[in-house]
């Protein structure tokens, strides 16, 4: 039944889709397109990874059976609310150290919440009563850190830390050299980027950027949007270098999102 704002309460939250052999993407089905972040869940023989956790607007584990098992490692690209929503709900949270403390103390401004959140990033509600103005996340202290050159081994298939800050000081993805594919996090994604929130560093995201043109990969799963090879990864990194897809006022973009 439709609530007086007008949007009923979702039954279901959660779309799963599989990917390729091993690896499933988890999307937040009722928040726009333009804000949801992806959401991968990587098997591996002796454990798994789950990379990113979404917004938190309603439990994951609670509809998704995959993430009940006791050998899911969450891995925090970083410390953006639209990433670590859920993060909370997994006994191991890895990310990188230099965003620890908005892991263990986050707030509506170092998360960058308050910047992007409002109603129109969601089509239906997550429960009954939920107002986005309410909107908290629960802390969800690293249990251990990942940094650059570190290899988390599944068992059956491994990978390699890289360090990408630019977006965020602790950005980091996870590269598997055995299948040249790339899971980037928001140092990388098909749309326009971000490179001014508080604690970003443009020159950094630049520099990493640089770097990801020189990795033999073949496909990127990003943080948002959706999957791409390596073609699109070389033409976004030169629009990206000559000022053509970075997003200046969240404001006046965000409304523009909306009027589409």
């Amino acid at each position: 039944m439709p609530k007086p704002n007008g949007l009923p309460v979702a039954r279901e939250w959660y779309r799963v889709a599989a990917v390729s052999d091993g690896i499933s993407q988890i999307i937040e089905k009722h928040v726009v397109p333009w804000m949801r972040c992806n959401i991968f869940l990587i098997r591996g023989r002796s454990s798994s990874l789950l990379l990113d956790s979404g917004m938190g607007f309603r439990p994951i584990r609670n509809e998704i059976e995959a993430l009940r098992d006791i050998h899911i490692k969450c891995v925090c690209t970083h410390c953006h609310f639209d990433h670590t929503g859920c993060a909370h709900e997994f006994d191991v949270r890895l990310g990188h150290a230099s965003e620890a403390q908005i892991h263990a103390e986050p707030d509506p401004d170092s998360t960058c919440a308050r910047a992007w959140l409002s109603e129109e990033i969601i089509t239906a509600l997550p429960n009954d009563g939920f107002e986005i103005a309410n909107y908290r996340l629960t802390p969800a202290p690293l249990t251990g850190y990942l940094d650059e050159g570190d290899v988390i081994d599944l068992g059956d298939r491994a990978f390699q830390v890289l360090h990408l800050p630019g977006h965020s000081p602790g950005s980091i993805a996870l590269y598997e050299k055995s299948t040249k594919t790339l899971f980037s996090g928001d140092a990388i994604y098909d749309g326009d980027l971000v490179d001014n929130a508080w604690h970003s560093d443009a020159e950094a995201f630049r520099e990493s950027l640089r770097r990801l043109r020189e990795l033999p990969v073949e496909t990127i799963h990003a943080g948002h949007f959706p999957s791409f090879g390596r073609q699109r990864l070389l033409e976004l990194i030169d629009l990206y270098l000559a000022g053509a897809i970075s997003i200046g006022d969240v404001h006046a973009w965000k409304a523009a999102k909306s009027d589409t």
